[in-house]
């Protein structure tokens, strides 16, 4: 054999989280360094930043509200998603973050102290 044996599997994952974590932080770091030399942000870079936010708040809520019940009135009458809702109506006219989570939290904790009475 003349060819250099492989790596084990574990070092290949290793030295994978490795690269991925340097290649991270590299482009962290380059973010921090932009932005400390300009003095504005341009707006072409700034209109899609709003969106981050709402994506990520999205991305975390949505999948624990849209749960499939074993038919299609379970699913659209499930708590969660009646909660939810209702926040997403408070938080589109209130544009309050506290008085959506309050609301939304509320009308859930209502729904659940109802059923089990």
């Amino acid at each position: 054999m003349t060819g250099a044996l492989p790596a084990a599997p574990s070092v290949r994952v290793w030295i994978a989280i490795l690269l991925i974590g340097v290649a991270t932080y590299g482009f962290r770091l380059s973010f921090i360094h932009l932005f400390g030399r300009i003095d504005e942000v341009p707006a072409a870079i700034k209109r899609p930043l709003r969106y981050v936010p709402p994506a990520v708040l999205a991305a975390l809520v949505l999948p624990d509200l849209v749960t499939l019940g074993p038919s299609v009135a379970a699913t659209l009458l499930d708590e969660r998603l009646i909660a939810g809702a209702v926040a997403g109506v408070v938080a589109w006219r209130t544009e309050n973050v506290f008085a959506t989570i309050a609301v939304g939290m509320g009308v859930l904790w209502l729904f659940r102290f109802v059923a089990f009475a």
